[in-house]
C-alpha cells in the first residue's frame, strides 16, 4: 500500500544520514524502508490512540534495532548523530498522522541503539 500522506510523501527520511559518508546509502536506504512502511501500517491500521501508535512505532524500532548489523558491517554504527536523526523521524510520523502529544522516547523505547 502506498503512503498517501502528503507530508510524508515530500519528506526527506535520515536526510542527515545521507549527507555523511559515513552512513553508507545502501543501509540509509533500508532504514528509510523501515520508516515509509511504518507510515503505511499507521495509514492501514489507523491507529486510535497513542498506545496503538506505540506498538506500531516499537515495532518499527526493532527494526532498527536488526538494522545495525548492517551499519556495523559497513564500517559504521547508529550511534549519536544517527540516534538523534531516526528519532527525529519517528516524532515527524507521529505528528504528520495527528498525534501531537506522542513522546519521543516512548516512540522509540524498544530500541538498544
Amino acid at each position: 500500500m502506498p503512503v498517501s500522506n502528503q507530508q510524508v510523501t515530500a519528506h526527506k527520511f535520515l536526510k542527515g544520514l545521507y549527507r555523511s559518508d559515513y552512513y553508507p546509502d545502501r543501509v540509509v536506504d533500508r532504514g528509510r524502508d523501515i520508516l515509509l512502511r511504518l507510515c503505511a501500517r499507521v495509514e492501514a491500521e489507523r491507529p486510535a490512540d497513542l498506545a496503538a501508535l506505540y506498538v506500531l512505532t516499537q515495532a518499527a524500532t526493532e527494526e532498527f534495532n536488526d538494522l545495525q548489523a548492517a551499519f556495523e558491517e559497513a564500517d559504521s554504527e547508529i550511534e549519536t548523530v544517527a540516534r538523534e536523526e531516526i528519532a527525529e523521524d519517528f516524532w515527524f510520523v507521529a505528528q504528520a498522522y495527528g498525534f501531537t502529544d506522542a513522546d519521543v522516547e516512548e516512540l522509540i523505547a524498544t530500541r538498544d541503539w
